[in-house]
C-alpha cells in the first residue's frame, strides 16, 4: 500500500502592485520579477499581481482573498497633486492607475489589518497615504546626498550595489530585523521624505538625515516602508531576506486568522 501522502500546506496570498505600461499601444500591467521571486522563495508566500485598475478591484475582495501586499518600485513618480504640490515636470514619469489603485484602496486594507511591506515608490506612497509630502529632487536640495541609481551605461546587477549607509533607530521593527545599527543600502531614487507622515515612525535614516525607513506606530499588523531595493539582494544581503521572512511570518498569521475566521462563518 503506497505511504499515506498529505498535501502541501497552503501558502499565504501576497498581492504584488502592478505598474501601468504600454505594450505594442496596448495597455498593460507590469512586475519585476525581483518581487516575484523574494516573495515566493524568502516570504514563502503565493505571489500573485494586482493589476492597476481601478475599477476592477474592490477592497471587499482583497480582504478575504489576500494576506500581505507589496508595493514596489517604479520609475515613476506619485502625481505631487497627492500631497498638494505643484505639478511635477511634464517629462516626469507618472503612473495615474497606480496612483488610483493605491490611494483608493490602500488606506481600508491597512485599517483592517492587512500586513504591508513598501519599497521604493511604495515607501513614498505609504508616506502621502499618512499625509505625508515628498520632496520631488532629493539631489537638488542643499545637503543632500544624491541618492539616485547613478551611471545607467553600468550592468544592470551593478545597479544594486550597497550606495551609503543606514543609521538604524532604536527599538523599531528594523533593529529587529538588522540586529545592527548601521547597515549599507541600495538606495536608488530621487524623490525623498520631505514631511514625514503621521503615526508613522522612522526606523532609519541615510548620513544627510533623510529618512529611509519607517513603519505605521498606530496598527498592530507588520508593517514596514523601505526606500531601498531589498528585493534585488536577497542572495548575498541577511538584511533584506530578514525583511521578507519577517513579512512571510506577518503574512502566515494574517492566512491562519483569515482562515479560522471562515470557518468559524461556515
Amino acid at each position: 500500500m503506497p505511504a499515506f501522502q498529505t498535501s502541501p500546506p497552503r501558502r499565504p496570498v501576497v498581492g504584488i502592485i502592478a505598474d501601468s505600461i504600454e505594450f505594442h499601444g496596448h495597455r498593460g500591467h507590469s512586475v519585476l520579477h525581483g518581487y516575484v521571486r523574494a516573495v515566493n522563495e524568502i516570504a514563502q508566500a503565493m505571489p500573485v499581481m494586482l493589476p492597476v485598475a481601478a475599477e476592477v478591484l474592490d477592497g471587499t475582495t482583497l480582504l478575504g482573498a489576500l494576506d500581505g501586499i507589496v508595493l514596489t518600485g517604479s520609475p515613476s513618480n506619485v502625481a505631487a497633486e497627492r500631497y498638494g504640490a505643484s505639478a511635477l515636470p511634464a517629462a516626469t514619469r507618472q503612473d495615474t492607475h497606480r496612483d488610483a489603485v493605491v490611494f483608493g484602496l490602500l488606506p481600508a486594507l491597512i485599517r483592517r489589518g492587512l500586513p504591508v511591506l513598501g519599497i521604493c515608490r511604495g515607501f513614498q506612497e505609504l508616506n502621502v497615504i499618512h499625509r505625508g509630502t515628498l520632496e520631488p529632487a532629493v539631489h537638488e536640495q542643499p545637503g543632500r546626498l544624491d541618492h539616485r541609481e547613478g551611471d545607467h551605461n553600468r550592468p544592470i546587477e551593478r545597479w544594486y550595489d550597497n550606495s551609503h549607509p543606514i543609521h538604524v533607530i532604536p527599538g523599531g521593527v528594523l533593529e529587529g530585523l538588522a540586529g545592527e545599527l548601521v547597515m549599507q543600502v541600495n538606495s536608488l531614487h530621487h524623490q525623498g521624505v520631505d514631511r514625514l507622515g503621521d503615526g508613522l515612525r522612522p526606523e532609519a535614516t541615510a548620513p544627510d538625515g533623510l529618512v529611509e525607513a519607517f513603519s505605521i506606530a498606530d496598527v498592530p499588523q507588520f508593517t514596514l516602508a523601505v526606500q531601498w531595493h531589498p528585493e534585488m539582494r536577497i542572495d548575498d544581503c541577511p538584511l533584506s531576506r530578514a525583511i521578507f521572512a519577517a513579512f512571510g511570518n506577518a503574512c502566515r498569521t494574517r492566512q491562519r486568522e483569515r482562515e479560522q475566521a471562515i470557518l468559524s462563518a461556515s
